[in-house]
């Protein structure tokens, strides 16, 4: 999956450094935005791979967000993976409903988190 390019959604910034610098590490390539309205911006330009979306957003939330990608005739291919500090087994099932193809816990497991994404953009093929 090298090159591959992945669009992070996530509000809180450094956590947005980590999973950026993790899947650089990894040989991803990384987009990022703050909200769900510029990450939804951001996508449709750049078509990104995969989207990992922060649930939990100010104004427009992850879920409501990917409800909106999974309905645009250019955005509904991409896979978008929750990323959430959210760890029952309802808010993954809400995750999945809204469209996603999974869920990563927060706080990440650095050790594992790059591969955890590939798996999880490989679910929906």
């Amino acid at each position: 999956m090298t090159g591959k390019k992945i669009l992070v959604i996530e509000d809180n910034e450094l956590n947005l450094k980590l999973v950026r610098t993790l899947l650089e590490l990894a040989d991803f390539a990384v987009l990022e935005a703050l909200d769900a309205e510029q990450g939804i911006s951001i996508a449709r330009r750049e078509r990104p791979d995969s989207i990992l979306m922060d649930i939990q957003l100010p104004g427009l939330d992850g879920l409501t967000a990917t409800k909106m990608i999974k309905q645009d005739p250019l955005l509904q291919g991409i896979p978008v993976i929750a990323v959430t500090s959210f760890a029952m087994e309802s808010d993954s099932r809400k995750a999945l409903e809204a469209g996603c193809v999974g869920h990563i816990s927060k706080p990440i497991d650095t050790r594992s988190f790059a591969k955890q994404v590939r798996v999880l953009m490989g679910a929906d093929k």
